[in-house]
């Protein structure tokens, strides 16, 4: 029997990323503020929501172009604190647009 390889881990929350679970690129450099082809990171989809209603494609070109810079932001720290007590699969099951900067 063959084994499965471990699943990836979200550089944001560092929580395994199942194959069944929603998941995103993030282009470190906003593709919109020169991150065409640039470089990507494998994000659960709900980390990758969180980047995006949290900052703007400016403020990502600016000062959150790496994973590093994004887990000091204070509004995304709060947020990994609180997903990685979650599972890995976990959903958020409230829909609606972005909330409120």
């Amino acid at each position: 029997m063959t084994q499965e390889p471990d699943p990836p881990l979200c550089p944001l929350c560092g929580r395994p990323i199942p194959a069944d679970v929603a998941q995103s690129l993030h282009h470190l450099v906003p593709k919109l503020r020169g991150g065409k082809g640039g470089p990507t990171v494998l994000l659960h989809a709900i980390c990758h929501a969180e980047i995006h209603a949290t900052l703007s494609a400016t403020e990502l070109a600016r000062g959150y172009a790496t994973v590093e810079a994004l887990r000091t932001h204070p509004r995304l720290a709060k947020f990994i604190d609180w997903i990685a007590k979650r599972p890995p699969g976990f959903r958020s099951r409230v829909p609606g647009p972005r909330r409120g900067r």
